[in-house]
This record gives structure tokens, sequence and C-alpha cells, in this order.
């Protein structure tokens, strides 16, 4: 098995074989949270405009996302999971859209199969793979806006690339970095509205989760986030 970790925009375009869409803080941590909590279907998108004529096509859906960080104008929700505890998701239809996490989704245009992965299903992740042991695997690691390196999307791919090498990974250690080195925007009390301080303990809960998002396409041809549990 082939594994290549590759980063941002760029190297989504370049992804090959199982290609794993990661997005740490806070894209893909927020549809497990969701999926959790209960919602029915996510839709992955690349463009606002694309959200908001999805919204007007149905009207019971709730739009999810961010630019800079910030929630869309006229959206329900942000990217943050935290959020979730003020807003019922349960059987509801999100579509969702971001700087970096969905950029990938709709550039990953050569891989041969998709998932996305986060901290808090990293393990279920490996296990996926393992199981479908494909010849390629890339590892995409969206980072800031998608066209900066960010170090939790990093240690995710890495972390990952550990289970599946049968390697030793300080996995507490690097996450307990992150606190001062790739999350400290989390504990800004002046910008509390856009990265509440809970988003990075519930990002941060590597493991949480036993299942992975995988993306198909509906009867549409539109990008949709399937879940499937996995037996770890």
């Amino acid at each position: 098995m082939k594994i290549q970790i590759l980063h941002c925009i760029e190297g989504a375009k370049k992804a090959e074989g199982l290609t794993v869409i990661i997005d740490v803080f806070r894209a893909f941590s927020l549809e497990c949270y969701a999926f959790a909590e209960g919602a029915d279907k996510i839709y992955p998108v690349g463009d606002i405009e694309e959200a908001y004529r999805r919204k007007k096509e149905d009207h019971k859906a709730l739009l999810a996302g961010e630019r800079n960080g910030k929630m869309c104008q006229g959206f329900d929700l942000g990217n943050s999971p935290s959020q979730l505890a003020h807003l019922s998701v349960q059987g509801k239809t999100l579509i969702h859209t971001t700087s970096a996490g969905t950029q990938g989704i709709v550039n990953a245009v050569c891989s041969s199969e998709i998932v996305t992965g986060s901290l808090v299903n990293a393990k279920a992740v490996a296990e996926y793979i393992r199981r479908k042991n494909p010849d390629t695997v890339s590892l995409v690691c969206m980072g800031f806006g998608g066209v900066r390196e960010a170090k939790e999307d990093t240690l995710c791919a890495e972390y990952i690339k550990s289970i599946l090498t049968n390697q030793d990974f300080p996995i507490d250690e690097r996450i307990k970095a992150l606190r001062t080195d790739g999350g400290e925007h989390f504990f800004n009390k002046e910008t509390q509205d856009v990265y509440p301080e809970a988003d990075y303990w519930m990002c941060i809960e590597y493991g949480k989760f036993p299942f992975v998002l995988k993306i198909g396409k509906d009867n549409q041809g539109r990008h949709i986030s399937e879940r499937i549990f996995i037996d770890l």
C-alpha cells in the first residue's frame, strides 16, 4: 500500500486512489457530530451560491458553513460543532460549505474513492482503509483556507498513517501541543463568537466515533456524505 500525505487544495487535485480529505478544525468534526446528533443527510458543496440554490430547492434543509471562520450570511449554523447544542439537526438535511474541507472534496477529481477524516473518527478511517487495502492512499490535509498547512490536519494524517503501518505514534503528546501551537485561536477571548473554546475540545477527542463518512453521489450527481459504521 502506497501512502502519500498531501496538502491543501493543490494536494486534493493531485490525490489518487482512496483519498481521505482531512479537516480537523472544524469541517469534518462538525459533520461527525451532526450525524451523531441525528442528521439525516449532509451535502458538502464548494460554492456558497450553490448552497443558497440548494436551500431554495429544499426549504427544510439547514445551511452550515463558513468563510474565513465566520458563519456565512443567512446560514443556520457556522462550522462549529459546539453550536449543535443550540440547534436541532434530528432528521434534517445539512448543506455544508467551508473554506477548506469541502473544497478538498470537490477538487479531488482523480480519486477512486473519497472519505473525510478528522481526529474524532481517525481510528475508524484507518480501519476502513485497512479493510479496503487499496494500492494507493492519499491523505490530504486541507489546512487553513485550503492554501496553508495546518498542524492539526498534518497530525491527523500522520496518526492515520501510523495505524496503517503499525508504527508507534505519540498521539496524546502531539494533541497536547496543539493547545498552544495550532489551536491557540480557540482560546482568544476576543474571537469566541467565531472560534469558541468548546470547539477545540470537541475536535481533539480522537477516536470518539466508530464510523467513516464516505462521499458518494446522489441520483442528481451531487456529492453526499454517507455514514458507514466500522466494527473497531
